[in-house]
């Protein structure tokens, strides 16, 4: 447990309380960038079992703690400074609010009575976070910390997850009070309805071409194996949702592709023809929706049954036949125990499916001496199923989602914000909770840049994680947009790189550098055997701006 702080008086100050609630609520580890208007926090945390990550910008920890709910499904914490640290954090904030992920961001503020005078470094966080967190929450004083932490850890993981923010002004954290620690909240959980159930039976029995679509983030593996055995059971094909691939594995027979950005044109005739959509545990937004234009409104035969932990969900996006309020595990807990006949004979229904997919996936060739398609697919063949990969975002990331297969739940952490520089802070976190599994991080170039400054970090705390980055000079996926819309007017898309190979090296690092496909699989190996963090320069061909296009045939 933390001290109980300098002064002579024997009560425990703030940080200390906090500190000592944030244990209760069996945090392991909080990433941080320090700051003076929470230096009480940082003096509880100097003795305590509680590993403080220290990062180089406030947007990194952000990511790392929003990664860290992900890979646990609990509550990641980061601490930042008030004003300019609050507003480098709040692109994390955005990505667990947009991809439902439970995180408690504490944030250090002014002195009570210095408020609303515009003091040095103020904001009004319940203005400045409000329509991004479930509850924004300025501490009173010091007797109600432990309520105030207890009731922001339940929140964040109730219902539809999504991220907290707790400002803490100083004169409340220098307080001493002897307050007791308080006991966990046990967040609500909704099971399945009964009737819903049966109703959903009905629907699945008459239905002759059914499809599921898994994703959100309120997932595991037993959720995983449920799905599949559901899925093997029926003969009903599954697909995911952007980001969600490991939702099921990939190479189960049944598995039909993502919906996602730029996704396969037949799955999208395929979500078309549906006279079922069973959608479990995704929100079914923009993305997978194709910008809200699937399914189409006028199939009136079509059932849509969605499965989500809150019902605030049903109906926003779509027209639901059924809205039931669970967890996807327990309702597919449920199912499971169930006698489920369809009436339909789906082989043919599934086999087109599944077929459509796999002519999806199939390497095709692209300009340049680095097939950036044949090296995706070499690692989904020789990774280990533990393997957790990370990305940001970008065009680079279409590779790895149509040529990768996920064959595990918490192996794919990435962004569904499609927040850049997301992909080495999840590496970060991925590999402190998993030290002894491969995490490979798949960076593009600009990617990469928005928070490189992180490769300290996992200097400094010896993170043995492989990066790999896709170099192609440019800002690709706005390139992409860019010469569609103005073809052959370049205008603010190129990018400067380091020399990578001397960056990693300057870090402590093993770097490679790859000009030919043939030289990957050997510098992979020898990044695998390295005792250091490893990066890997992908010198890749502009022209090969995404899987299906190149530059010369958006501009024709």
């Amino acid at each position: 447990m933390p001290s109980q702080g300098i002064s002579g008086n024997n009560l425990p100050h703030g940080g200390i309380i906090l500190v000592n609630q944030l244990i209760r609520e069996n945090v392991t580890r909080v990433f941080s960038v320090p700051g003076e208007s929470f230096l009480n926090v940082l003096d509880g945390l100097h003795d305590s079992s509680i590993q403080n990550i220290v990062c180089r910008n406030e947007s990194g920890a952000c990511f790392m703690a929003e990664a860290f709910g992900k890979i646990t499904g609990q509550p990641g914490v980061a601490f930042v400074t008030r004003g300019p640290g609050a507003s480098n954090a709040s692109g994390g904030i955005h990505t667990a609010k947009q991809d439902s992920t439970p995180m408690v961001l504490f944030i250090g503020q002014v002195k009570s009575i210095h408020r609303e005078k515009e003091a040095f470094q103020e904001i009004d966080y319940t203005k400045f976070f409000g329509n991004q967190c479930k509850w924004v929450h300025e501490l009173r004083s010091a007797d109600e910390i432990p309520e105030v932490v207890a009731k922001a850890f339940a929140i964040a993981n109730e219902g539809r997850p999504g991220p907290v923010a707790i400002s803490l002004p100083e004169d409340i954290l220098d307080q001493r009070s002897d307050v007791e620690i308080q006991n966990s909240f046990q967040p609500r959980n909704s099971r399945p309805d009964r009737d819903h159930v049966k109703q959903l039976i009905t629907y699945l029995e008459v239905s002759n071409q059914p499809l599921i679509v898994a994703g959100g983030s309120v997932w595991s593996q037993r959720c995983n194996d449920l799905l599949e055995d559901l899925s093997a059971k029926t003969g009903i094909p599954v697909a995911t949702t952007f980001r969600r691939q490991d939702r099921i594995n990939n190479r189960h027979p049944n598995y039909a592709g993502d919906l996602t950005v730029g996704a396969n044109p037949k799955l999208v005739e395929i979500v078309e023809e549906t006279d079922l959509l069973l959608l479990l545990g995704t929100r079914f937004g923009d993305i997978p929706s194709q910008g809200y234009s699937i399914p189409s409104r006028h199939n009136g035969q079509r059932k849509i049954i969605h499965v989500y932990p809150s019902s605030e969900e049903f109906g926003k996006n779509l027209p639901t036949d059924l809205g039931i309020c669970s967890k996807p595990e327990e309702l597919l807990a449920e199912l499971s125990n169930l006698q489920i006949e369809l009436k339909a004979e789906l082989s043919g229904w599934t086999k087109k499916c599944r077929s459509s997919y796999r002519e999806w996936i199939t390497v095709r060739d692209v300009p340049g001496k680095v097939k950036f398609p044949e090296i995706i697919a070499w690692l989904s063949t020789n990774l280990s199923e533990e393997t957790i990969v990370t990305n940001g975002a970008g065009n680079y990331a279409a590779f790895l989602h149509r040529f990768y297969q996920p064959k595990k739940f918490g192996t794919q952490i990435g962004s569904t914000s499609g927040s850049m520089g997301y992909g080495l802070p999840a590496a970060i976190s991925a590999k402190l909770e998993f030290p002894d599994r491969t995490v490979v991080c798949l960076a593009g170039d600009g990617c990469l840049q928005m928070t490189i400054n992180e490769m300290s970090t996992i200097s400094q705390y010896g993170i043995k994680l492989i990066v790999l980055v896709a170099n192609n000079g440019l800002f690709g996926t706005i390139r992409m947009h860019q010469e569609r819309h103005f073809p052959y007017r370049v205008s603010g898309t190129d990018l400067f790189n380091p020399d990578y190979r001397l960056l990693a090296k300057a870090y402590g690092w093993h770097g490679e550098l790859v000009t030919e496909t043939k030289q990957f699989p050997d510098a992979f190996e020898r990044s695998l055997k390295a005792d250091k963090p490893s990066l890997i320069e992908l010198k890749l061909d502009p022209e090969a701006i995404s899987p299906s296009e190149t530059i010369s045939s958006l501009r024709s």
